[in-house]
């Protein structure tokens, strides 16, 4: 329980020099946990947003930790158009996109965190369960639930505890996670 505590709160300081700016190589190396970079220099508004999904990810998994601007694992962006979504290109490296226009319809918050759950390994779950993370838009706009289920942080544990097998290799590009902008007619 004190090692979990630690974790959790070696994880919060992270995350909060990393939105002052200031870069920490591995906040906890004794934890053995496998360190993701992720970069929000092209995140625009959403790296605040970004910051707060990798503390989510880091307080779910016990052998992974999210460190902003240390490196270029994981790349996030702002777009406007085209929705949001997420290209793998190996497990724990690719790039994100979050859509300006979806975010004004879906929680944030909840977005960036499905879209990186796809980086650390998991599909798309469309069955409309708000308390599933990746069912992603398929729980409607009113679901802002942003935290994985037991299920799925275990899953994001086990894939970086080198039961890696069953993924495949390659680039995987998620897409129709989160439903067209509404656009008005008329």
């Amino acid at each position: 329980m004190t090692s979990r505590l630690n974790r959790l709160a070696v994880a919060f300081v992270a995350t909060a020099l990393a939105t002052l700016g200031v870069t920490v190589a591995n906040p906890s190396p004794a934890s053995a946990a496998m360190t993701i970079c992720y970069n929000t220099s092209q995140a625009g508004i959403y790296a605040g947003t970004a910051n707060q999904a990798a503390s989510i990810w880091n307080n779910a998994t016990s052998n992974l930790t999210l460190t902003a601007n240390c490196g270029s694992n994981l790349r996030i962006y702002q777009i406007t158009g085209g929705g949001s979504y997420a290209v793998r290109t190996s497990l724990g490296n690719g790039r994100v996109y979050i859509d300006t226009q979806q975010a004004q319809q879906y929680s944030p918050l909840r977005i960036m965190t499905h879209e990186i759950g796809h980086i650390l390994g998991l599909p798309d779950n469309y069955n409309g369960n708000c308390a599933l993370l990746m069912s992603g838009g398929s729980a409607g706009t009113s679901c802002t639930n942003p935290y994985p289920s037991t299920t799925e942080a275990n899953r994001v544990t086990n894939l970086f505890a080198g039961t890696r097998s069953t993924e495949r290799a390659g680039s995987e590009i998620f897409r129709d996670s989160w439903p067209a902008a509404l656009t008005t007619v008329g």
